[in-house]
């Protein structure tokens, strides 16, 4: 069989280890991406599908490290392999899950040797998400128009 070197999932299988190191690349990236949307997307989606299988859980409740609007903010801790992460919490979560508290720092997922095409290759494998899927911006640029200044009295129209 003879493999196209530029696919990003040559040596790649649907592994729980291999999916867990492609969230922990895809994360990493989304945290310094220009637009992130589509890697937090993935990185959600495929977590929920996971944990729907049974093949990731929920372990509690961290407090967020960054939170938007509020003093406080709670992020669900989510095993995977042997990688943790955070997604967002449901209002369930809070009554069934434990609350751990503030976030110990020197905990750390162990490295991963993936590429950021491969990673997001393999996420969009898994869930059916690619990048067509995501909505272009509204952002619709204006054409511009020179101001038209008239005399004094004289109405615009």
């Amino acid at each position: 069989m003879n493999y196209d070197q530029k696919d990003p999932l040559t040596n790649l299988k649907l592994t729980i280890e291999n999916l867990a190191q492609a969230i922990f690349i895809v994360n990493r990236h989304a945290k310094t991406a220009p637009n992130p949307k589509l890697l937090y997307k993935l990185k959600q989606e495929t977590l929920k599908k996971l944990i729907e299988e049974g093949k990731a859980k929920k372990v509690g409740l961290h407090f967020s490290g960054n939170p938007r609007n509020s003093q406080q903010q709670s992020d669900v801790l989510v095993e995977c392999g042997r990688y943790t992460f955070h997604i967002p919490p449901t209002k369930s979560d809070f009554l069934e899950l434990p609350h751990f508290g503030k976030l110990d720092e020197r905990v750390r997922n162990p490295k991963a040797t993936l590429s950021l095409n491969s990673a997001k290759a393999l996420l969009q494998l898994y869930t059916g998400i690619s990048e067509l899927d995501q909505t272009p911006s509204n952002k619709k640029s204006k054409t511009y128009q020179k101001p038209i200044f008239k005399k004094l009295g004289e109405r615009y129209s």
